[in-house]
């Protein structure tokens, strides 16, 4: 029989169908034997069935007369080696990947076949075996609609009772081969979208819902071993990024999961979803640290960035308005949000809470959960204090009466107090509830970022409607309107309340939500005057700025406008001093160029920096690797942070001022070379000295160098200024005239450091830097965290001169060169040193 398979017959015809069936119906038992004719013939009949199917109906009408797949069953129960069933396993994908004809799709799934193959005994102990399994569990589900995915399932009054092809599928949805949970998601994605009411409620119930529980258990368990790899970070460096952002990655994956679960629009799911996100992960582990202070569980607890990162990340991907809603009203309460009624059951804790206490000490004002004696404690200061309140406003003074502090007023206070990680993370975390569209108006009005185009559409549509005192503060100075807590604001506090056994204490909403505003605008005035933050994180502060208050000088209180004006002429001085540091001659073109960066940032749509950027670790400046003083990179980097700080505080003085931000910061133009300069009696022209280019030698000085070892050489030294830019230049003289040279070396006049050497007198020594700076870009860091940067290394110059008054000269020419190259720097920016601003005494 085996010599007969092998005999000449044309492939892709129905006579090879035919004979491969009957011979597949012979076998009596498949061993070492017979299993090469066995895989064979199960690998050419998938060819044919799918030739087939494109192109002549006979082939399966046959397929369905020998009812091939009953033998495939039977095959499968006789084989004892597992490549047999590899081989199976393959020929079935192929097989209904490549069906494109509705009935014989159809006919595939009418009978119970494929449901026995789905439900097999098969040993994945084998990797590959289990692989092919998945394989093909997949690519049943690519083929499932509402006519198909019926054949698939057992009813019983019109209710599903099994359903096999999910239930073996979520069986492997945790299994360590990130390939194998990936194809278990697309396959349960496709069971969902198909739509089919009776299905839905079965994967909805139990106990199929579990999958769901163990689906947020298991996302948990990815956030708690992120944050370990964050509190690593803290003491391995930038050797950690690449574990960080792999985990990153997957903890998004799991949320776009998680959205697209929510896309197939069953409520049920919905539901679930929005319930175990909350009480597995965000009331136990993520909300409680955002606290001022945390002792957290060192095994369940999540660190303060951390969370930060998974709120921003969660309410971005996973679009619930529930679960949105929920979270910003939490971020009202007070502290006792956190403590369970009637010894409440959350995530496993039993917390017991004596409520009669109403007067406790500052041990007992926070959250304490324990459990087999670990311990969550949650410390807060009363922070409220910390924010400016306004007398103007009666509702903004703070409420002595409370003992608690609400979680939205942490993350101000982090922005007013905390470090760049927590600043950057309570920005990102503003910034991403203002972008959350899901989320009511009066939220974000009680939360203090309801933006001001907002605020004016919300006032005229209730103006028009005729509510209240909306028309009059429509058009009044203030545009603030003192309403109080919205139906929508009462209906989730009501839900925490009922639904998950929280005490909603919010006395943040009770007056009016100006006072909220302002607290808003005073952090965010604070952040602006403080000198231990980034610029990069700053200009967050920025743009969050820029979206709440568009130019709009009558938001802006007198103090505001004091303090912006004080850290503005602090940075000034700054500025002032980098006209006389090592890179005066670049400061023009960086002011131009962050002015426009800095433009596009806060003026984007969106912020710029991803909110995973926080959990990376901080970026060690190529400075803090220079051993002896400070190098011209460390000076060099210390310029970019001062400009972009400057240039941020200029446009926020234009902002506030209700103008538009030019497209180019005010600087005086350039002016022609003084006939009386050093450049043009060496006859050099604006565009700066050039290798091999004659010059007159009239100021310079005769010199020794030596660039290599017992190699000393004999120049004319000069300095030179034309501009903003400065040269250091070593000539060759011209033997056929005295008086003029060739250019051989030319080095930057700025960050030159001259010094005479105190012992032997006629020597100047010369830190010589590189002439271009690497641009930094904190995103380049973010983005390729295991690209270093090569640190510029400062050349060194020692000059010998003939005598001790040829040294003096050429020091003395130097700092001459240096003061007019100062001097015209700082003549171009003057226009942006001073701002003039009228301060309206009735908002004092």
């Amino acid at each position: 029989m085996w010599f007969s398979f092998w005999r000449s017959r044309e492939r892709f015809s129905l006579d090879e169908f035919r004979f491969l069936t009957d011979q597949l119906m012979k076998v009596q038992v498949v061993n070492e034997v017979n299993k090469d004719f066995v895989i064979e013939a199960l690998r050419s009949i998938a060819e044919l069935i799918t030739y087939g199917d494109q192109h002549d109906v006979a082939y399966f009408e046959f397929f369905m007369e020998k009812q091939v797949m009953g033998e495939f069953v039977r095959i499968l129960r006789i084989s004892r080696t597992v490549i047999v069933s590899l081989q199976l396993l393959q020929t079935m994908s192929i097989v209904i990947q490549n069906l494109k004809n509705e009935h014989s799709i159809y006919y595939m799934f009418s009978n119970e076949h494929i449901n026995h193959l789905i439900t097999y005994s098969f040993d994945f102990r084998n990797e590959e075996l289990l692989s092919y399994y998945i394989s093909f569990l997949r690519a049943i589900s690519g083929k499932l609609n509402k006519n198909t995915i019926s054949l698939l399932v057992k009813t019983d009054n019109e209710e599903v009772v099994s359903f096999p092809l999910y239930v073996e599928a979520i069986r492997f949805a945790f299994h360590e081969e990130s390939m194998i949970r990936t194809a278990v998601r697309a396959l349960t994605l496709n069971v969902y979208h198909v739509g089919d009411e009776a299905v839905n409620k079965f994967v909805a119930s139990d106990p199929h819902a579990d999958y769901f529980s163990n689906l947020v258990k298991f996302f948990r368990e990815q956030c708690i071993n992120l944050d370990k790899l964050v509190n690593a970070s803290k003491c391995m460096g930038p050797d950690t990024s690449g574990s960080i952002l792999s985990s990153v990655d997957e903890i998004e994956d799991n949320l776009y999961y998680f959205s697209d679960v929510i896309s197939a629009g069953i409520p049920d799911i919905g539901r679930l979803i929005t319930d175990l996100m909350l009480k597995v992960l965000i009331f136990p582990s993520v909300l409680p640290s955002l606290r001022m202070e945390v002792v957290k569980d060192s095994d369940t607890g999540i660190g303060t960035a951390t969370s930060l990162y998974l709120l921003c990340c969660i309410l971005r991907i996973v679009k619930i308005k529930d679960l949105a809603n929920i979270v910003a009203a939490v971020l009202l309460c007070d502290i006792e949000t956190f403590v369970p009624m009637s010894e409440a059951k959350l995530n496993g804790f039993m917390v017991n809470h004596d409520m009669s206490h109403e007067n406790q000490d500052s041990e007992n004002s926070g959250f304490r959960s324990d459990s087999d004696g670990q311990s969550l404690r949650v410390l807060i200061p009363n922070i409220s204090s910390s924010l400016n309140s306004h007398p103007e406003d009666d509702s903004s003074q703070p409420d002595h009466g409370s003992t608690y502090s609400a979680l939205r007023e942490a993350l101000l206070s982090y922005i007013t107090t905390g470090d760049d990680v927590q600043v950057s993370g309570s920005l990102s975390m503003l910034a991403t509830l203002l972008q959350t569209k899901e989320l009511e108006e009066s939220m974000l009005d009680a939360l203090g970022i309801l933006p001001q185009r907002k605020q004016q559409k919300k006032l005229l549509l209730e103006a028009l409607v005729g509510e209240g005192s909306a028309e009059e503060q429509l058009f009044s100075s203030e545009n603030m309107v003192k309403d109080g807590i919205g139906s929508e604001m009462d209906c989730y506090f009501q839900k925490l309340k009922e639904k998950y056994g929280l005490l909603c204490v919010c006395k943040e909403v009770t007056v009016t939500p100006r006072r909220q505003r302002f607290q808003v605008l005073d952090a965010l005035v604070s952040l602006f005057c403080r000198s231990n933050i980034s610029a990069e994180t700053l200009w967050d502060g920025g743009w969050l700025l820029r979206q709440l208050l568009p130019y709009s000088k009558a938001d802006f209180r007198s103090h505001h406008l004091e303090l912006l004006k004080d850290t503005f002429h602090n940075c000034t001085s700054c500025i002032l001093d980098e006209t006389k540091g090592s890179w005066p001659d670049l400061l023009i073109m960086v002011l131009c160029d962050e002015w426009r960066k800095c433009k596009r940032t806060i003026e984007a749509s969106s912020p710029r920096k991803d909110p995973k950027s926080m959990l990376l670790p901080a970026h060690k400046s190529l400075s803090e690797e220079v051993a002896s003083g400070e190098s011209s990179f460390a000076a060099g980097e210390r310029l970019f942070e001062i400009v972009k700080v400057f240039v941020l505080l200029h446009q926020l003085h234009i902002f506030s001022e209700g103008k538009l931000l030019p497209d180019q910061p005010p600087i005086h133009p350039t002016v022609d070379v003084m006939e009386t300069s050093r450049a043009k009696r060496a006859g050099i022209d604006s565009l700066g000295p050039k290798q091999s280019a004659e010059l007159s030698l009239v100021d310079a000085v005769p010199c020794r160098i030596a660039f290599e070892r017992g190699k000393e050489r004999h120049f004319h030294f000069l300095a030179i200024t034309i501009g903003t830019s400065g040269w250091l230049i070593l000539a060759d003289e011209l033997p056929v005239r005295p008086s003029f040279g060739v250019v051989r070396v030319v080095a930057p006049l700025g960050g030159c450091n001259p010094r005479i050497d105190e012992k032997h007198m006629r020597w100047l020594h010369l830190r010589i830097r590189p002439s271009s700076f690497p641009c930094i870009d904190g995103a380049k860091h973010t983005a390729h965290p295991k690209v270093k940067s090569k640190a510029l290394v400062d050349g060194r110059w020692t000059l010998a001169f003939r005598d001790e008054d040829s040294c003096k000269a050429a020091f003395s020419m130097i700092v001459e060169e240096l003061k007019f190259l100062s001097s015209e720097v700082e003549r171009r920016i003057k226009p942006m040193l001073v701002i003039e601003r009228t301060i309206d005494t009735s908002t004092k």
